[in-house]
């Protein structure tokens, strides 16, 4: 079957609207973990349950939907279709910010834990049908960028999110007071329970397809049984589960090496948390220039406008949030790094996720080995390298699935969990190194990255898949 020639932005616009939620939740994750660490007086490691908690239920989700499929002997998403999949993940995302009252008002960690853990398990489900659904919604040569302008979506909720929690809990910038309130993070996440609601309504009534055209690999009939026989999504498996790892585990220890360290105060840490998040917005709309055009001339220009845009649209919203903006004003020459690497990238998924894994390995080597404010921005710079790894790995892991592409995906989806174990293990493991040097296992995370890239790109041609031919057909 042919897929789309063009993009179709009437579809993929709705879709994105749930990518948005993603982020905002899962960046607002880094301001509950300080303040629930001092409010119920956890260690480092065991303010991470927060991040354990929440990626896990990715897992936990994804063997659920595993077990129904084989319970039912069909693709549970493919029965339901991909509209009543999307709305079923938004309703129990809702059910879990509803937990969210009765735990601020018992002032139960547990059963705030219990909240986030049913608000991913939503995600779960949600993730497992829009990301193969947005590369579904045109060719699959510009299906990493569909992914990447998608994550950029998601990452304007991720700069918002960080400072909106703030706010509920401290109050504006130039509140002296200090005090934490536990019972002020009901109202925000009572107002997301109700958007998602009206999310899962608004794309029910959206175009989006229910049965999207999938792109099949030239493979033996032998091979078309499982999707564990692809060997793109095994390695891929390990691939997102390491990213992911990566990325969470960089912000969430972050503010605990920031107050530690360098002596800053909780309340000052959400505009750097921002700045992360932010930075992944940055590099995804850079990377998704291609989705728009096929003119070389206008792609160059693009790649210049683009991340600055985003750039712009961090310092707007904190500076709406009062925030002095004087200290972020350097960050625009690293920006420039990440524009040379897009270029060198070409667009091609495996080469950008090789490139960008690299970069991140010596992003994370000077923030562990310099001090102060350029440690930081080390730190905070690998937002930029890892901001289109998943859409790359995504990409990579699920091309050629064909059938298999929902089963495969939710198999990716199970590897989120990654973004709570290798959070809670540099926590741990910087309680006998200190926070700074347990960085190491981020590194370590991008060396698998970096030959996951090497790697896949010979499977993938021998299956007849070619990203540098810019493929605009399936088998």
């Amino acid at each position: 079957m042919e897929q789309n020639s063009k993009t179709n932005w009437a579809q993929f616009v709705p879709l994105a609207t749930v990518f948005f939620f993603w982020g905002f939740v899962a960046a607002s994750n880094d301001i509950l973990i300080p303040v629930f660490k001092k409010a119920f007086d956890l260690t480092q490691s065991q303010s991470q349950w927060v991040s354990l908690a929440f990626y896990i239920a990715y897992t936990v989700g994804a063997l659920i939907y595993n077990g129904i499929c084989v319970l039912m002997k069909k693709d549970l998403i493919n029965t339901l279709g991909y509209k009543n999949s999307l709305a079923l993940g938004l309703s129990i995302s809702a059910l879990g910010t509803l937990l969210f009252y009765p735990a601020a008002n018992l002032q139960s960690f547990p059963l705030m834990l219990t909240g986030l853990f049913v608000v991913a398990l939503g995600f779960s489900l949600q993730q497992t049908v829009a990301n193969p659904l947005a590369i579904a919604l045109g060719p699959i040569s510009t299906g990493s960028q569909r992914l990447i302008l998608a994550g950029g979506v998601n990452n304007f909720g991720t700069t918002i999110g960080p400072l909106i929690v703030s706010f509920a809990i401290f109050g504006s910038s130039t509140n002296v007071n200090t005090d934490i309130s536990i019972e002020s993070v009901k109202i925000p996440y009572l107002v997301v329970g109700v958007a998602f609601l009206l999310v899962a309504i608004f794309l029910k009534l959206s175009s989006l397809p229910d049965k999207p055209t999938l792109v099949e690999a030239k493979v033996d009939e032998n091979v078309k049984g499982s999707a564990l026989k692809y060997p793109q999504l095994v390695m891929g498996m390990v691939a997102i589960f390491v990213y992911v790892g990566v990325e969470v585990s960089t912000a969430s220890n972050l503010p605990a090496y920031m107050e530690k360290d360098l002596g800053f105060q909780l309340k000052e840490i959400a505009p750097y948390i921002s700045l992360y998040w932010a930075s992944l917005m940055i590099g995804r709309w850079t990377g998704a220039v291609e989705a728009f055009t096929d003119n070389m001339t206008k792609q160059k220009i693009f790649r210049f406008i683009a991340p600055y845009l985003a750039f712009g649209v961090f310092l707007l919203v904190n500076a709406i949030a009062k925030h002095n903006l004087t200290p972020f004003y350097i960050y625009a020459l690293v920006i420039l790094v990440l524009i040379a690497a897009d270029m060198m990238s070409k667009g091609n998924p495996a080469r950008m996720l090789l490139i960008f894994s690299l970069l991140g390995i010596v992003a994370l080597f000077i923030g562990m080995f310099t001090s102060g404010m350029v440690s930081v921005y080390a730190f905070i710079s690998v937002g930029l390298f890892c901001s289109t790894l998943w859409p790359c790995i995504f990409t990579l892991a699920v091309s050629g699935l064909g059938k298999n592409t929902s089963q495969g995906s939710s198999f990716l989806i199970m590897m989120i969990m990654g973004g709570g174990i290798i959070s809670w293990s540099q926590g741990y493991l910087s309680e006998f190194t200190g926070i700074q040097y347990s960085y190491i296992v981020g590194v370590l995370c991008f060396i698998y990255l970096a030959f996951y890239a090497w790697k896949v790109s010979g499977i993938l041609r021998k299956q007849g898949i070619d990203f540098d031919k810019k493929l605009t057909a399936g088998h």
